[in-house]
């Protein structure tokens, strides 16, 4: 996705992206310093359940359309026959540890560096892979004015995805036509009426486990 091609539209004024920025931070650097322990334990564990190292990496569009690159606890191991662009609760390729961190979220923590280096945010839109991102056209470009989070309203509503495609006939084109139109439409509500005390609960909810909008 080429960036100056774009049309981007202002989201968050900048007061309001500055004090995101800081807390940003700020929540990073002290949750990494008390996670960092955590981070390397689950990625010591995924190294033995896959066979491979145990942090993933993926390229994912961010801010102003650049790329950069995403971080998780690797959760599955590689099949050759299977191209599918979603992940289903019952992908043959999640080990079985691997299905615990997604269960549990502990796979995003390595996220948490992202979010300290600037790439992303604690809370916004989640970022999409080149090829869903390049669909985002018009309005839905002001998704990427802002940068994409860890979780959001988006994230919360469909904490259950992966239940969702399995018991979909075709999964690809449910994500396509369904979940993902929604979660544009749910993110630019977002991003248009910001608030800080809204951040603050869907990282509450997040925590709890909270599937509420």
């Amino acid at each position: 996705m080429e960036t100056s091609s774009l049309d981007f539209q202002q989201g968050l004024n900048p007061q309001q992206a500055s004090l995101k920025r800081v807390i940003d931070l700020c929540g990073a650097f002290l949750l990494l310093s008390m996670t960092f322990w955590l981070i390397g334990l689950a990625a010591l564990l995924a190294t033995f359940s896959t066979g491979s190292c145990g942090i993933f990496a993926q390229k994912r569009v961010g801010r102003r359309g650049k790329t950069f690159k995403v971080y998780k606890i690797k959760t599955m191991r590689p099949r050759a026959d299977i191209t599918t662009t979603v992940t289903k609760a019952d992908d043959p390729r999640i080990t079985r540890l691997g299905s615990f961190f997604r269960r549990t979220k502990l796979d995003e923590l390595p996220q948490l560096w992202n979010v300290l280096t600037g790439d992303m945010s604690f809370v916004g839109p989640r970022p999409d892979v080149p090829g869903f991102a390049d669909r985002l056209q018009g309005e839905a470009l002001l998704i990427l004015s802002v940068r994409p989070g860890i979780t959001g309203p988006a994230t919360l509503k469909y904490r259950d995805e992966e239940e969702i495609l399995a018991a979909q006939p075709d999964p690809e084109a449910y994500n396509r036509e369904v979940i993902f139109p929604d979660k544009v439409r749910i993110n630019l509500e977002y991003i248009r009426n910001w608030r800080l005390r809204d951040d603050v609960k869907y990282i509450w909810w997040t925590l709890c486990g909270s599937t509420r909008r």
